[in-house]
């Protein structure tokens, strides 16, 4: 070997090495964090990883006429973190449509209120002076005794506030007579090992962030208003007729439809025993949220399925709508054959819940067991938005992400899970949710990094870098491990944070571990880049094996590889390369086309792969 072919192997060798072993660029709060032992490089907790949590006993009373919401919340909060807290920061979410609150969703004016009025807080059964806790729009800090590590503190809230009528924000009056309710009561924010305290407000925009909690709540209805909610209802049999409470029994043991409520039981009045008013309690465990939903006219469809074939558990999954919406007939079968996709397909994970609701409402937005989903015109819209919605399961309810802070951490699991259940649905169907969009605006002003602060995103990045990007991200790398090592780092992710609060580096570090390969190469371009996504045929010419076709990548960001191969018999031939062909940074690969066959017409490009210029994508070979 000659000196300068040495050299030159040398360099490569480098280049390629020190490409392979690229490390993200941390922040100081997750060094801290690392050094503080609450997580580790590795992706795992750390051995001091800890985070805070509460249970809640909740009772409300709500007057489905004049949407007054009122009630006691009686929450023991226990401090698991290493500090001492001399203040409780407070979430009163429906503060949103209080006059003067800052937002950024549009709220009709008619729609403004007094808020959230608490009318009492008690602390550990003394009864604080009215003003002694401070409130700044959805966000209200409460003094109190310094509460030590490994204690718990008693808090008590008289509260009541009107529920919106109007401009319906993930929450609000459906129509005369149903009601989708939630945020409804105060809850402590998070405390967590990374920000402390989150502070961020609620604006209508960003989602939330919430701690693991364990919920028991009574809601006090009018007769003829039926409730659903996150978690068991604990008291059907004493609430529901005979013949409804063997329905539900028959739903939760069925693979079958069964119509728990039909539009003669409706007409007749046969479903509660004819109390004037029932209080409903509902029981949940280590969830982030709790929610509850209400109607005096909608039927309710149900059926359940095995969810996990070694203990057999099953998933209830209902349906509950208005009988005029002919679209809601078939969502039953929509969300029971999600689920099952979910639990055994991707991500071949057992449904956590025991029953998952979707109730026909006004908003595209999700909660643990509970989804509110406006009608659709389109079949195939209602199937995309029932498996968006339901797959948030996992994200950020089975792990508990920072939706606040990291939209991409849920909505980019949603998109992907959507691209892949969807045609298991419907095998007619092509779902590219969002593709066209990140290849028109990449590179443009408003295209930030995903990993940009959901806080600070703009204009057409707030929708590319929540949902389509990050969902091809997860996409491309299912592609380039294969289905099988991709699952195997999934649930390494999964297995070590679920229950837990993941931030961006536990999940990039964690699939890593998982993987068994250092994949910091396509984190780092993919997610903590920006610039335009950009493919282009630079060559096609003919060798003695048959063509050789060079791509050009115009960006810096690794794309999959799609060739329609056009022969001039007229033959057609496809031919696919992972995001692996640019893992040692070239930006122009050759890609061998073996064949006898003359070659006609190369064309570049696949579904879910966002080529912002495609007058480069097709090639006429002379």
């Amino acid at each position: 070997m000659g000196k300068k072919t040495a050299l030159l192997l040398f360099m490569l060798l480098t280049v390629a090495s020190v490409h392979a072993q690229q490390t993200l660029p941390v922040p100081s709060e997750i060094e801290k964090a690392y050094a503080a032992g609450t997580r580790s490089s590795t992706g795992a907790p750390g051995a001091a990883y800890w985070q805070n949590t509460a249970d809640y006993v909740i009772d409300v009373d709500f007057n489905p006429v004049t949407r007054l919401l009122a009630g006691t919340v009686e929450i023991t909060y226990t401090n698991h973190s290493p500090d001492q807290l001399d203040t409780l920061w407070f979430k009163l979410y429906p503060n949103l449509y209080k006059k003067g609150a800052a937002r950024k969703a549009k709220v009709n004016e008619r729609d403004l209120g007094e808020g959230v009025k608490i009318s009492s807080i008690q602390i550990d059964g003394n009864k604080m002076d009215a003003g002694s806790w401070v409130e700044a729009g959805t966000n209200m800090q409460v003094p109190i005794s310094p509460l030590v590590p490994g204690k718990k503190i008693k808090v008590v809230l008289n509260y009541s506030y009107s529920l919106n009528k109007g401009s319906h924000i993930r929450t609000g009056q459906v129509d005369e007579g149903s009601h989708f309710i939630a945020y409804f009561f105060p809850r402590i924010a998070v405390y967590d090992d990374v920000d402390g305290w989150n502070k961020f407000p609620y604006t209508g925009d960003e989602e939330f962030y919430n701690d693991f909690c364990n919920f028991k709540v009574s809601i006090k209805m009018p007769k003829d208003h039926q409730v659903w909610a996150t978690g068991d209802l604990t008291n059907a049999k004493d609430i529901y007729q005979d013949h409804i409470y063997k329905r539900l029994r028959q739903a939760e043991t069925s693979d079958g439809v069964v119509d728990v409520f039909t539009e003669a039981d409706l007409k007749q009045k046969r479903l509660t025993k004819g109390k004037q008013f029932n209080t409903w309690t509902f029981e949940a465990k280590g969830v982030t949220d709790f929610v509850f939903a209400s109607s005096d006219h909608y039927i309710w469809k149900s059926s359940s399925l095995v969810v996990d074939a070694v203990t057999k558990r099953r998933t209830r999954v209902d349906a509950v709508f208005n009988p005029s919406h002919k679209d809601y007939y078939e969502v039953v079968d929509f969300a029971r054959k999600t689920v099952e996709a979910m639990s055994f397909k991707f991500p071949k994970w057992p449904f956590p819940y025991s029953h998952e609701t979707i109730f026909d409402g006004l908003d595209q937005m999700e909660y643990p067991m509970m989804v509110n989903d406006n009608p659709v015109a389109k079949r195939e819209d209602a199937i995309t938005l029932t498996v968006h919605e339901i797959f948030h399961t996992m994200f950020p309810f089975y792990m508990g992400t920072n939706e606040t802070k990291y939209a991409w951490m849920d909505e980019g699991w949603a998109t992907i899970g959507e691209w892949l259940i969807s045609p298991m649905i419907d095998t007619n169907m092509v779902d590219l949710y969002g593709v066209a969009q990140t290849a028109a605006t990449s590179g443009t002003t408003n295209d930030a990094p995903i990993i940009t602060p959901t806080t600070e995103l703009k204009g057409s990045g707030s929708f590319t870098s929540s949902y389509p990007k990050p969902g091809m991200g997860y996409l491309f790398v299912k592609d380039y491990l294969g289905e099988e090592l991709f699952t195997k780092a999934l649930h390494h992710y999964i297995e070590q944070w679920q229950g837990k609060h993941p931030t961006p580096f536990d999940f990039f570090n964690s699939m890593n571990e998982g993987a068994g390969k250092n994949m910091n190469w396509f984190w780092k371009a993919w997610f903590f880049e920006e610039g335009v996504t950009d493919l282009a045929i630079q060559e096609v010419r003919k060798n003695e094996t048959g063509y050789v076709v060079g791509i050009r990548n115009k960006s810096k960001k690794p794309l999959p590889v799609d060739l329609r191969l056009e022969y001039a018999d007229g033959s057609v031939g496809h031919l696919h390369q992972t995001i692996g062909v640019w893992e040692k940074g070239d930006q122009l690969i050759s890609i061998a086309v073996p064949t006898e066959k003359a070659l006609k017409k190369v064309v570049l490009g696949g579904g879910h792969v966002p080529d912002k210029e495609s007058k480069d994508n097709s090639y006429i070979v002379k």
